[in-house]
This record gives C-alpha cells, sequence and structure tokens, in this order.
C-alpha cells in the first residue's frame, strides 16, 4: 500500500507538541550528531523514500535490526510509528519492549525535494532515552548526485554520539543500495 503524501507550504518556526512529556535532567541536553552522504540519484526519489511507508523500513533501521512501520500519515502533522525489531535482543539494550524499540515520529516541516524536519520520541519508561530529538534532513543536488545531510538535535543523553552516527550512516548506506 502506498500513501500519498500532503504537502502545506513551508511555515518559519513551527511547533509541534505532540507529546505531554516530563521535563528530567536526562532531557535538559542540547547534544547534537550529524552524517551525510552524497547519492547518485535526484533529491526527489531520495524525498519520495522518507515518505513511502513500504520503503522506509528497508533503509531507515540500524544494523542487526529489521523495522516495521506500525502507522504511517504523510503530511505535516503527521507521521508514523515505527517498530525497530532486535534481531540479536540479548546483545542489545531495548529501550520498548523485550526486543524491540518503538519511535513515534512526526512530520513538523516538508519541503519537496529540499529538507524533511522530524520529531522523535522513543517509548519507553528509561529517563536516559526520554524527550523529544529533532531530526532535520536536507537535501542538496551536487554535481554527481544529491548530498543528504541528517542533524539530530536534543540527542537524549541514552544515545551514544558513536552508534548514533553509525546508524545514520548506515541508514544513508541502505538508501544509496536502494536509490542507485
Amino acid at each position: 500500500m502506498s500513501i500519498e503524501p500532503h504537502f502545506v507550504e513551508r511555515k518559519k518556526n513551527t511547533a509541534l507538541a505532540f507529546l505531554d512529556l516530563p521535563v528530567s535532567d536526562h532531557m535538559m541536553t542540547s547534544r547534537t550528531h550529524a552524517a551525510s552522504r552524497t547519492l547518485i540519484a535526484p533529491p526527489r526519489a531520495i524525498f519520495r523514500a522518507f515518505l513511502d511507508p513500504e520503503v522506509i523500513p528497508k533503509w531507515r533501521v540500524p544494523a542487526q535490526m529489521d523495522a516495521r512501520i506500525l502507522s504511517f500519515e504523510g503530511r505535516i502533522g503527521g507521521g508514523y510509528r515505527m517498530e525497530l525489531i532486535y534481531r540479536y535482543p540479548a546483545k542489545a539494550d531495548p529501550k520498548s519492549t523485550g526486543d524491540s524499540d518503538i519511535v513515534e515520529a512526526r512530520f513538523v516541516e516538508l519541503v519537496p525535494d529540499e529538507k524533511i524536519v522530524e520529531e522523535l520520541v522513543f517509548e519507553g519508561a528509561d529517563p536516559r532515552f526520554m524527550g523529544k530529538m529533532t531530526l532535520t534532513t536536507t537535501l542538496k543536488a551536487v554535481a554527481n548526485g544529491t548530498k543528504v545531510s541528517f542533524q539530530a538535535e536534543q540527542v537524549p543523553s541514552g544515545i551514544s554520539e558513536a552508534d548514533h552516527v553509525a546508524g545514520m550512516e548506515f541508514a544513508l548506506k541502505n538508501l544509496a543500495f536502494l536509490l542507485e
């Protein structure tokens, strides 16, 4: 099933308070992690890969995990709920269930073929993973394709920079395999 995304004109300073979470010291960080890669694909194809619920689980998943979309609404104010399932849960530290992490995302800004801003929250009780993380993806056409840049802000303290950057780089690699 493919869900056709709906776009709204870009608005400055768009805020989306979709969860009323308690504030803790773990959430008061301004940690930022980033990764980028140039893909041999046009911005339009890359943008569509972010908004196709059948395609997202094929590329937007860390190593040693599988994913499934539980719900999806591809529009500003919409979002998705995705389960990231550990292949070897005994060797991991799942945040949401005994063998998975569940992430709730909301689209804050969608600028076709240019930019996607999401607010992400992991489900679970561990305060190290609580809080809204903002993920901004920018697409910039370059001579040999499109530079895709991820910038994650307000990263919860329980997510190490090394693991997070490796996960973002792995997702970009998967996206390249899918589209190139």
